[in-house]
Order: C-alpha cells, then sequence, then structure tokens
C-alpha cells in the first residue's frame, strides 16, 4: 500500500494539516482564556454593581470577538481536511473519530453561536444577570467544544472502545464512554485548557502593561492585570500538576515518545531526569514514569530491539516481531476478504481467528524499516524543555504580578511593565511546543500502533496539495495580519470612555 503512494505528497500533506492547525492554535487558546476573564470582569460587574467593570469586561469582550471570528474559520479548514487530504483515515476510522467532531458541531458550536450574539448585542436589551450567563455560557461552549476535539485527538493517541470488523473493513465504536472520558482524553482536556487560561492571562497582562508604559487608562489597566494574573497563576501551577500526570500516561501508552523527549536510548533502572546538558535530577526520570525511583525506563534502543520485561510481567516484542505480525494482520484480512467472496465459512473463521491474534500490530505491517518508529528525537528534546522552562517561568511571572499588585507597586515597576509586554509571545511559544511535543512524539502514526500516516492519506497528485498548501498560507497569514491590525486598532482606541444612559438602565 505504501509503495503505491508518493512519500512526497505524505509529507505535503502533513505539512498542509500542520500549516493549519498551527495557524488554528493561534486563535483557540486566546478564546478560551479570554472568555474567563471577560467573564470574571462581568460577574464583578453584576456583584458590585460598579460600571467600571462592565466598560473594562466590554473592551475584552471586543477583543474576544475578533479572535473568536478567525479561530472559526480556520477550525472548518483544518476538520474539512480528514475528508480531502486523509480520506483513508476517515475510512479506517471514521466510526469512532467522527463521533465526537459531531457532537462538537451539533451541540457545542451552536451553543457558542446562540449565546455570543446576546452576549455582543444584549447589553441593552436583557437583564444584567441574563447577559452575564450568556457571557458565561458562550466560553462554557468554546470549552466544550474544546473537550469533545480534545476527545477525537487523544483516541488517536490511545485507542479505545473499539473494534475492528472485518466485513466492512473499518474500525467500530463498541464503547463509546471508553472513548469519551478516557484517562488519556480527561487529562489532556484539563491540561490543554489551562494553559490556554495562561495565554489569555498573559496576553490581559502584556496590553494592559502596555498602557501602563503609555501612562494611559491607569486604573483600568491594574485591575485587568490583577484579575488575570490570577487566572494565569492559578492555570500555571494546574498545568504543571496535569503535564506530569500526562507525562506518566505517555509512558504508559506511548514509552517512545516519552524515550524521545528524553533523548535516552538506552533505558534503565534509577533513570535521572535531563534538565539540560550534563545537568541531571537523579531518579527523577524513573518516578515520572514510574511512580517509583527504581523502575524501569524503557529507552529507543530499548523499545526497538525487545525482550525488557513490561510492567504485566510478559516480554516486549521486538520491532521486527511487531512489524512481522503486522503483515500477518494484513495477510489475514485479504484471506478473510477472499474466503468471504467465495463463501468459504471455514476459511473464513480461519482468516478472522488469525486477524484477531495480530490486530494490535495491524498498523506495523505497513513500516518499512524500525528506523520509522523513532520521532525526530532532537525537535522533542527540546520542544519538551522549551514547554516545561517556559511554564515555569510563567509560574514566576505571574506571581510577581500579584505580589506588586499587593504591595501597591504595580504601576511602578516599568520593567516589569515591559517583561509583560514580552511574555505574550512568549505564551504562544509555550503552547506550541506543547503541540509539538504532543503531535511529532506520535509519529509515524495518525492513530497510535494502528496507522501510520503513510496508509492514512488519500491519494492525491503532489502538486494539487502544493497547490492548496501555499494557498493556505497566504489566505491564515492575511488572516492572521488582519486579526493583529484590527486589535491593535481596538486596543489603542482603548476602552470606551463612557457608559450610555440607556445602558445604566439596564438590570
Amino acid at each position: 500500500m505504501l509503495e503505491s503512494i508518493d512519500t512526497s505528497m505524505i509529507d505535503w500533506s502533513r505539512a498542509q494539516f500542520a500549516l493549519t492547525a498551527i495557524y488554528h492554535w493561534l486563535f483557540v487558546p486566546l478564546t478560551l482564556g479570554l472568555a474567563v476573564v471577560m467573564g470574571l470582569m462581568e460577574t464583578l460587574y453584576v456583584a458590585t454593581g460598579n460600571e467600571f467593570w462592565k466598560r473594562t469586561a466590554k473592551f475584552w469582550m471586543k477583543l474576544f470577538g475578533i479572535n473568536f471570528a478567525i479561530g472559526v474559520a480556520t477550525g472548518l479548514i483544518l476538520e474539512f481536511q480528514f475528508g480531502t487530504n486523509w480520506s483513508n483515515y476517515s475510512w479506517f476510522v471514521g466510526d469512532i473519530f467522527g463521533a465526537p467532531l459531531a457532537i462538537e458541531g451539533i451541540l457545542a458550536f451552536f451553543m457558542e453561536a446562540t449565546f455570543v450574539a446576546v452576549m455582543f448585542f444584549g447589553w441593552n436589551k436583557v437583564g444584567k444577570r441574563f447577559h452575564l450567563a450568556s457571557t458565561w455560557l458562550t466560553g462554557l461552549g468554546a470549552t466544550i467544544s474544546a473537550w469533545w476535539i480534545l476527545v477525537a485527538n487523544s483516541w488517536m493517541q490511545y485507542p479505545v472502545g473499539m473494534e475492528f470488523n472485518p466485513e466492512t473493513m473499518r474500525n467500530e465504536m463498541v464503547d463509546f464512554m471508553a472513548v469519551a472520558f478516557s484517562p488519556v482524553a480527561v487529562m489532556k482536556f484539563f491540561h490543554t485548557v489551562l494553559s490556554s487560561w495562561i495565554i489569555g492571562a498573559a496576553f490581559v497582562v502584556g496590553v494592559s502593561a502596555w498602557y501602563l508604559i503609555r501612562k494611559r487608562e491607569k486604573q483600568f489597566a491594574m485591575a485587568s492585570m490583577k484579575v488575570a494574573a490570577g487566572v494565569g497563576l492559578f492555570a500555571a501551577l494546574v498545568t504543571a500538576g496535569t503535564g506530569d500526570q500526562s507525562a506518566y500516561q505517555v509512558a504508559q501508552v506511548q514509552p517512545m515518545k516519552l524515550a524521545a523527549m528524553e533523548a535516552l536510548y538506552d533505558g534503565g533502572t534509577h533513570e535521572p531526569l535531563t534538565v539540560v546538558g550534563p545537568v541531571k535530577i537523579p531518579e527523577m526520570l524513573s518516578f515520572l514514569a514510574t511512580r517509583e525511583f527504581s523502575g524501569y525506563v524503557p529507552g529507543i534502543n530499548d523499545l526497538l530491539n525487545g525482550g525488557f520485561k513490561q510492567a504485566d510481567g510478559s516480554l516486549a516484542l521486538s520491532a521486527e516481531q511487531k512489524m512481522e505480525n503486522g503483515k500477518k494482520a494484513i495477510a489475514a484480512l485479504a484471506d478473510f476478504r477472499k474466503a468471504k467472496e467465495e463463501n468459504d465459512a471455514s476459511a473464513m473463521q480461519i482468516a478472522r481467528s488469525n486477524l484477531e491474534k495480530n490486530m494490535p500490530y495491524f498498523g506495523y505491517g505497513y513500516i518499512n524499516e524500525p528506523s520509522e518508529l523513532v520521532p525526530h528525537v532532537g525537535v522533542m528534546f527540546w520542544a519538551f524543555r522549551v514547554m516545561v522552562g517556559l511554564g515555569m517561568y510563567f509560574i514566576l511571572f505571574f506571581m510577581l504580578v500579584l505580589f506588586f499588585a499587593w504591595k501597591h507597586k504595580l504601576a511602578q515597576i516599568n520593567w516589569l511593565h515591559w517583561v509583560a509586554l514580552w511574555t505574550i509571545p512568549l505564551a504562544y511559544i509555550v503552547s506550541h511546543a506543547g503541540w509539538i511535543v504532543a503531535e511529532v512524539g506520535r509519529q509515524p502514526w495518525t492513530i497510535q500502533d494502528m496507522l501510520p500516516v503513510g496508509a492514512a492519506v488519500s491519494k492525491l497528485e503532489t502538486g494539487a496539495v502544493q497547490t492548496t498548501f501555499f494557498i493556505f498560507l497566504v489566505m491564515f497569514t492575511v488572516l492572521l495580519v488582519a486579526e493583529i491590525g484590527i486589535m491593535v486598532k481596538a486596543i489603542r482606541k482603548g476602552p470606551e470612555a463612557d457608559v450610555a444612559p440607556t445602558e445604566k438602565r439596564n438590570g
């Protein structure tokens, strides 16, 4: 199957999907983060009746709206690519992967679309509490949307709740709850959404610091920084905790990803965690991976060669053994189809038995060389350290902002204002570094151990994929530049100077 597909087309399809995902993720986390910040500010308005908080909430709501619109556009294109560029994938697992995406579209997206209209246009038309509910429900809709998308992504990392049906040649869902609430999905949701709150908080703190640098809107800026820094510190601490649990899960279900993250070629017990270069924390990797300081952690070579004792007591198969079993599964499937055409029930039963025995290694049958099973170690090693290092930086950063706010010195610490402003891009860097770890570390699989990228793509002309790649590149870049321009214009204008008398009658 792989031989019939141009490998350059596979690379271009991957590049196009990565391009779309990168641009889409520039907008989504800011949407999720701003939703919480503006919701808290409007809550303060309703609780206190102070029009200042209404003015503050409306400003951040305006920036939320600009970002929200662009994020929807890129998200739709991303989902369409599953059908255009990855049709083999969609056929093979569409019954499972399509379910959470369908729920996301029907439930979450329409929930967002309904309440976002009330949020933006209902200030003078509905009561305070109803409008506040609409604001929170808009953010909740975006969060629910993220939940179902992350369920789909988590299933690709840890496929559960399904069985392969040789009659249809498709994987079919047999346990919806196992898919929707797998431990990997739950942890990925909290880790990803809370990390998005960090971006929203960093954005609000940074923009507010710009006003202090320009000596404008001091009260607005100070209040916004306090609320956002509180959200950011909470999110950064919880993200660190969920990150630890995610690393433990990776060690259990994606050991090659963990080995690549640590550039660990030859594993063992009492393994240290590499900070950078020769700096290591003794026995920490063993503890993170096994919850025991003496635990065994396999390295890249161990995983390729096999023979080590696994957690269940069995010996790990080598990559070549898995590849051989995968070829047996593919051959058994072909035998089953042939026997079915000939209406040979006995041969069908034998083929089905062989298929079920070797199905856990089905994807390995499409791997040509064991080296293909190793993700890019250099990219993984440094992306993981960027993610962890900047994650620690954000904990310290938000603590500093809150400390100087508590000391009533926030407006006077000019160096911190500049740090806050330049922290905005760092938030995006750490977020994308996290996705690099998750997705590059999964390679060569679209679905872990089940379907490699080479067997998942559509059979298209390379030139067609190249053309659409550059079309999307230009289109997304124009959208990004337009969004930044509109946002900068809105920020320079600042929050509304006055609240209209008709708005004061609300509630």
